[in-house]
């Protein structure tokens, strides 16, 4: 097999592999009238007609914890390795919008991601890194605005014009009510905020992409395949139509709509939920609204193996499961694709841990033959099976979700997160009793005194004190009465029908910080307060 992908290829044995299969006697089964060609609609076979066999799917590595300056020296190393674009994780407190030294982030600054307060911080993550060269996703979503304005500003000090920045930020906060919880304010005022954010990216930076759909965070609270994809799109449509009744043509901005969604290790069942997915996407595009850019009716989705399903117990076993994750990934044609690292259920991957996460994706691209071919999987009896009843039963749950009235009703009735909550429970039932197997946990154990030695990377408590020495030092610096300006123009726009994002960019060039922003927007639009899950 040829080494890189691309070029004619041929098997071990010599034997040429066809860049694309079409039906082979298959009984039955008529590719051009079910399925399309690859990089046609309706895209079931992928986006792209040649996908892997022009060059493989970006790999995009997650990563962030602690300071600014040590996720700055982690993506060096990412990029040194070969990652092909930078993911960020942020910690909790920035995710909700409130500064390190906020009473409520106490104990929680740098674990889970990256402490961003301010546009110092941004700088220093950044430090050394060309942002007019590298893909960056920035996994944010209630102060997604921010977070992109902060990126935007960096680049400009970097003499980087805006326009020529690619990257995405995932600014799904539907699913924030649904699976993950961190929100900040009401639907409503949430959905207006994604839609100045179009408006936003469409006029300033193009090349964006203005949303990461999330299907992730529903599969790893507990949600089925079919849950993962019909509320996934359910809130993919809900935000479609924000923008097209805030006056945008949709093929003003479908281009630029991205999702993200899980990776098992079941991998028939997972390569069919992401060919159902794109069906189901293109169809709604075209048929409900409209879209003529075939741009617009692409699913393009990045993707993550599954957290959820790694264990502490024998770790090491995770290396098994990310690979088969990842093969599935692949196979079901993801546009970029995040590995996890082995240990990451025990504590912040180490290096070494961060680095043979990648080299997994490596070894997919560059040894095995599942770039030979685009689709390989296309007419098989069990995936084409499987991936029409995956579209069905997803269809069926996307109707029960009009029927509330739409995704943010749906929501506000519990009804997704009831039935996440329903799946997440009979997996837990089952792993309970046994009949769900999970190696090393309760089949093929070992005692604990047979568990190799493991030093988990921890992250330094004296960071919550330096982040807050680096906020008084900025308040002490910069000019309040700058900053007071820039945060009541903010307030104004909220209050009215203006786009937010030019008057918070200003107030973040003036150094306020992340925190503040948010206070501002908090005095207007106020905070959402959950409800509980559906139960009828």
């Amino acid at each position: 097999m040829a080494s890189e992908p691309g070029g004619a290829r041929t098997t071990e044995s010599g034997l040429p592999v066809e860049p694309v299969y079409g039906p082979g006697g298959l009984a039955g089964w008529d590719p051009a009238e079910k399925l399309g060609e690859p990089g046609s609609y309706p895209f079931t076979r992928g986006i792209y007609p040649s996908m892997y066999t022009g060059r493989p799917w970006t790999m995009r590595q997650y990563a962030g914890f602690g300071t600014a300056a040590e996720s700055n020296a982690r993506y060096r190393q990412l990029i040194a390795h070969g990652t092909t674009g930078l993911s960020v994780a942020f910690d909790l407190p920035t995710q909700m919008g409130y500064d390190s030294d906020a009473p409520i982030a106490s104990g929680e600054v740098g674990k889970v991601g990256v402490a961003i307060d301010s546009a110092d911080d941004m700088r220093t993550l950044f430090d050394g890194i060309p942002l007019g060269q590298v893909s960056t996703s920035m996994t944010i979503n209630a102060p997604a605005a921010l977070l992109l304005l902060l990126y935007q500003l960096v680049a400009e000090e970097q003499g980087v014009p805006a326009a020529a920045l690619t990257g995405t930020v995932q600014n799904d906060v539907l699913k924030e009510y649904i699976a993950r919880g961190t929100y900040i304010f009401p639907p409503k005022p949430s959905l207006r905020l994604t839609a100045d954010i179009f408006r936003y990216c469409r006029a300033e930076l193009p090349r964006w992409n203005t949303i990461s759909i999330s299907g992730y965070h529903m599969a790893e609270a507990g949600a089925t395949p079919a849950q993962e994809i019909a509320f996934t799109l359910a809130d993919g449509i809900e935000y479609v139509r924000t923008a097209v009744a805030a006056g945008m043509d949709v093929d003003d901005f479908g281009p630029r709509l991205s999702f993200f969604f899980v990776s098992r290790t079941t991998i028939l069942e997972e390569i069919a939920k992401f060919r159902a997915a794109r069906r189901i996407w293109a169809r709604i595009m075209r048929e409900e609204f409209g879209a003529r850019d075939p741009k617009s009716q692409m699913l393009r989705f990045h993707t993550q193996t599954a957290g959820v399903q790694l264990t502490a117990q024998q770790p090491e076993v995770n290396l098994v499961r990310v690979a088969v994750q990842g093969l599935a990934a692949v196979l079901g044609g993801t546009q970029s694709l995040h590995t996890n690292s082995y240990d990451e259920a025990i504590a912040l991957p180490t290096d070494k841990a961060a680095r043979l996460a990648l080299r997994t994706q490596q070894v997919l691209a560059y040894e095995t033959d599942a770039t030979a071919t685009v689709d390989p999987f296309a007419g098989s009896y069990a995936v084409e099976r499987m991936t029409d009843e995956l579209e069905a039963a997803a269809v069926t749950l996307m109707s029960r979700v009009e029927e509330f009235g739409g995704a943010v009703e749906a929501i506000e009735q519990g009804f997704q997160k009831g039935e996440i909550e329903r799946s997440a429970y009979t997996v837990a039932r089952e792993t309970d009793s046994g009949e769900r197997v999970v190696v090393g946990v309760n089949r093929f154990t070992i005692d604990g005194a047979e568990e190799e030695p493991y030093e988990p990377l921890r992250v330094d408590p004296a960071i919550e004190a330096q982040q807050a020495a680096r906020l008084a030092r900025l308040r002490a610096e910069r000019d309040r009465r700058t900053v007071d300006g820039a945060l009541t123009a903010l307030k104004k726009a909220a209050e009215g029908t203006d786009n937010v994002l030019p008057p918070m960019k200003s107030a973040l060039r003036a150094r306020a910080t992340v925190g503040e922003v948010c206070d501002a927007l908090r005095e207007v639009w106020g905070t959402y307060v959950t409800t509980d899950a559906f139960r009828g």
